[in-house]
């Protein structure tokens, strides 16, 4: 089972493309967006003790049900906690990869979409325990997506690895070459809560950004912040929906594909 440990101070009571790239601009930094939500009234800001799962559209994790007695996503306290294990296999991909998501953002019932030409903020906290490693081959930790054409990833954040190097890095994953729109190294970030905070303007010439702070609230450190125009990221008729989890392939290194978890708390997203 993933390991039992809890970030401090928390116990368990209050704890592929699928379209053509388009052209890219450079990426440039801009102003951080508001620590605490990502906008003033947010349209979706769920409350895990009460909303549990149904703050999601649905949960992605052991779909060949190989495992019925394992439990993925669970709420712990003031958080999500998103396990996954070595052996666990997603129904895609032939047995190449595994997946321990959630998709979706639901408020008392209704779900939010996002569509091309809108300006939408999303904002939330997170904890990367050291054993959830970067990789050679693909770990994404948040995806976009259009459900009915399941177009994309269009915009994911990624945990990698080059040599002894582990990243994280927010990239325009549909885009040619998907470059990063902010990227910083990972260890500094583990075993701690940190905040991600992300703005989209849906449409096959969309705009994303992205700012990762070191700590949480509005003193907390920036470790990488941009933000990049043309990026692919099409509702294609219908709608796109963010995923928060753990999506990985298990063709990296056996020493980076552990048992792990994924913490999440205080998401918050709104509509300009």
């Amino acid at each position: 089972m993933p390991e039992s440990t809890r970030p401090h101070g928390f116990t368990r009571r209050t704890a592929l493309r699928t379209l053509a790239a388009t052209a890219l601009a450079a990426p440039v930094v801009f102003s951080p967006l508001n620590s605490a939500a990502a906008v003033a009234a947010p349209l979706w800001h769920p409350n895990p003790a009460t909303d549990g799962l149904k703050a999601y559209e649905g949960i992605e994790a052991d779909r060949g049900n190989h495992h019925p007695d394992r439990k993925y996503v669970v709420v712990e306290g003031d958080h999500y906690r998103f396990n996954i294990w070595k052996d666990d296999r997603d129904t895609t991909g032939g047995g190449d990869r595994q997946r321990t998501e959630s998709k979706g953002m639901v408020q008392n019932g209704t779900v939010l979409k996002m569509h091309n030409g809108e300006n939408w903020t999303l904002s939330y906290e997170m904890y990367i325990p050291g054993s959830l490693h970067g990789t050679s081959k693909f770990t994404h930790i948040f995806q976009t997506k259009t459900p009915s054409t399941n177009g994309g990833p269009w915009v994911t954040l990624d945990l990698t690895r080059s040599g002894g190097k582990e990243m994280i890095s927010a990239r325009a994953y549909s885009n040619s070459g998907s470059p990063n729109i902010a990227s910083t190294e990972l260890a500094p970030l583990r075993d701690k809560w940190i905040t991600i905070q992300w703005t989209f303007t849906p449409g096959a010439k969309g705009a994303a950004g992205c700012v990762i702070r070191n700590g949480t609230g509005s003193s907390a450190p920036i470790a990488a912040q941009g933000k990049m125009s043309n990026v692919n990221i099409p509702d294609q008729g219908d709608y796109v929906r963010p995923k928060w989890g753990i999506y990985r392939s298990v063709q990296s290194a056996s020493s980076d594909i552990l048992d792990t978890y994924l913490l999440f708390r205080n998401y918050s997203a709104g509509r300009a």
